[in-house]
């Protein structure tokens, strides 16, 4: 909620929201012949429908006050929306837009008495809402001013030709530092308590309860090399609050969760054991068959409603996982990991903590189901020092806390040896701003701790990911990236033929793009032009969710193969976002089929599967849940 007040000395409180269609005809009326000339002729349903993200600025009483809308292309056809980004950066080279960090406004409407103080909490509001966004551009006819509104938060850069016919338009850009700016973190100091006290009393006072009132000033005391806390300012006033160590009990975690793809959180020693010897894969399968059938029914009546098996602990896990991805946001949240804070089930269960009653099974476990099947109990051994630290106590207002991982950074920087940053927090607990920036770990079937682990890794903090189409120069990358996955002959085959074709055998349009980062290959995905789309509007309500109307036959597309390297998981919208502006896509759909029980292939099914009922999952230009 904000407070507007027009020149004339009257205040509304205003607040922002995502546009719905019911707007439309009060956006209708808020158009001028001025916007117009600003913005062209426009049909808003259509805009609305292709936009990436819309907001709308409304009052307390509901009544619309304002409206823009973004994409992430210009507008006035002064470039091709696959191909604007050598041409804007060409304007200024102080400027290092990027499909990531720019968008551009391609309409905005206000009342006219509060018009100023519309746009500026738009425009704050879109910073807060997109975290990568750096750039807003704006482009009008030179010929048209900006007006006493636009002005204010827009300055020109320069002037560009059309495409089209022969006119030039001005290019004004808004910077995120002069709106919603990225917070200052620095080493926190004993004087930060009065400051950050309310902020973790406003949710939860258990920690003070456990250890005194002056808790927090005793931690930021007890810095030393292996453990820091760090804090993030805005205007001289701490917000929030992070504790990281670097003692991570690693043996714990390797009992527990399947830490193949992060090399165990160790540094590549010449000595670690990846992979079982052919001698050992042998006898341990036949000791397996031999132990399962003499002890299998006896472990069953000796333990009756205790033992749950692997599928059903499968199923139940990747249930939680659906559910917890749904929740709301938790405001605030912080994570408790301090194995010294551990009492009553408060604390974490990454640091070291010495010798430890657990209670873990030796039974087999499940890989995640990108990875190929393994010897059920086989576990790798990593001989190299831990290269990762982990999170003990965080918390920021709600205010900030989609500036969250601006702490990534400095906290890196204060180990400079460890790659993997830790998180762990109860299972049930909501998915919070921060932790949307991490990986979540796939545990062991027999993992017993009432924990979910994170982990982000050093090169996340990367922005130099690109999304491109690919080609066969990019055969290498693309094998070596997918060569654990189960599907990764499948992939390999589709990747070829796009390359020999750029079209199915039949004739269906073919399209495979890549997300690249530091020249390395780290992302791939396979799309087609949907054939089907008839079928799929007479058997599933996608009109509920688009204006089938205003998408043409070839924006339609389904997403056969995706794969990305985990360290990048973050950027999975970022990836579909890019595929859909290049693609020349408004739509992708994703059909997901019943499994077979007398299959066992832990991947994606994608295929021809006339009569049998699936899951349809549909990506929308339209989705701003896509930035």
């Amino acid at each position: 909620m904000s407070v507007l007040t027009s020149p004339r000395g009257k205040a509304e409180v205003v607040h922002c929201r995502r546009t719905e269609s019911q707007d439309i005809f009060c956006i209708k009326s808020l158009i001028r012949k001025f916007t117009q000339k600003l913005f062209g002729r426009l049909n808003i349903i259509y805009l609305l429908e292709k936009a990436n993200l819309a907001v709308t600025l409304c009052n307390d009483k509901e009544e619309i006050m304002a409206h823009a809308i973004f994409l992430d292309y210009p507008n006035w056809n002064v470039a091709k929306q696959d191909d604007w980004v050598s041409l804007f950066q060409e304007l200024d080279n102080e400027i290092p837009c990027t499909p990531l960090n720019t968008l551009f406004m391609h309409f905005f409407v206000a009342v006219d008495e509060y018009s100023t103080g519309c746009l500026k909490e738009i425009i704050r509001t879109v910073f807060k809402a997109v975290p990568e966004l750096y750039f807003i551009f704006l482009i009008v006819p030179t010929y048209v001013s900006l007006g006493s509104t636009l002005i204010t938060v827009f300055d020109q850069v320069g002037n560009i030709p059309c495409l089209t016919y022969d006119e030039d338009f001005a290019v004004h850009i808004c910077h995120r530092h002069d709106h919603y700016p990225q917070l200052h973190i620095r080493k926190a100091r004993v004087e930060d308590h009065d400051d950050l006290m309310p902020i973790f009393m406003h949710y939860d006072n258990t920690l003070r309860e456990i250890y005194g009132e002056y808790f927090l000033a005793e931690l930021i005391e007890a810095q030393d090399e292996e453990n820091h806390a760090v804090v993030c300012e805005v205007e001289g006033k701490a917000v929030g609050f992070m504790s990281v160590c670097s003692s991570v009990n690693l043996t714990l975690l390797h009992e527990c969760f399947d830490l193949g793809p992060f090399h165990g959180f160790c540094v590549p020693h010449p000595d670690d054991l990846l992979e079982p010897s052919k001698e050992s894969s042998i006898q341990g399968s036949q000791d397996t068959e031999i132990k399962s059938d003499s002890q299998g029914s006896q472990k069953v009546a000796e333990e009756p409603g205790v033992f749950a098996s692997s599928e059903a602990i499968v199923e139940t896990q990747e249930k939680q996982s659906e559910e917890s991805s749904f929740d709301d946001m938790l405001s605030g949240t912080f994570s408790r990991l301090s194995d010294e804070m551990d009492m009553e089930q408060k604390f974490s269960v990454l640091s070291m903590v010495g010798d430890e009653d657990l209670t873990l099974s030796s039974e087999s476990s499940l890989p995640s189901f990108l990875f190929p099947e393994e010897s059920s109990h086989f576990r790798p051994i990593y001989l190299g020092e831990s290269a990762a630290f982990c999170i003990q106590l965080f918390c920021i207002d709600e205010k900030y806390e989609a500036r969250s991982l601006d702490f990534m950074s400095f906290v890196f920087s204060l180990f400079p040896h460890k790659n993997f940053c830790l998180i762990s927090v109860p299972h049930l607990t909501p998915e919070f701003v921060l932790i949307q920036n991490f990986v979540k770990v796939v545990p062991f079937n027999n993992c017993t701790l009432e924990h979910d682990l994170y982990v982000f890794h050093r090169a996340g903090l990367l922005r130099s990911i690109k999304i491109r189409l690919a080609n066969f120069v990019d055969t290498a990358g693309v094998e070596n990236l997918v060569s654990t996955l189960v599907l990764s002959r499948k992939i390999l085959d589709d990747f070829a033929q796009y390359n020999e074709a750029c079209r199915d055998p039949d004739g269906t349009a073919l399209q495979v793009f890549v997300a690249e980062v530091a020249k390395q290959i780290v992302g791939i995905a396979v799309i087609r032009k949907e054939m089907d789309i008839e079928y799929i509007r007479s058997h599933y309500n996608i009109e509920d969710f688009i204006y089938f109307s205003h998408h043409q036959q070839e924006e339609h597309g389904r997403l056969h193969h995706f794969a990305l390297n985990p360290i990048f998981r973050h950027y999975t919208k970022f990836f579909l976002k890019e595929i859909l502006r290049l693609g020349y896509k408004s739509c992708l759909y994703y059909p997901v089929y019943p499994q077979s029980r007398d299959s066992k292939v832990r991947g994606w099914r994608i295929g021809a599967h006339g009569g049998i009922p699936c899951a349809l999952h549909l990506v929308s230009s339209s989705r701003d849940d896509l930035l």
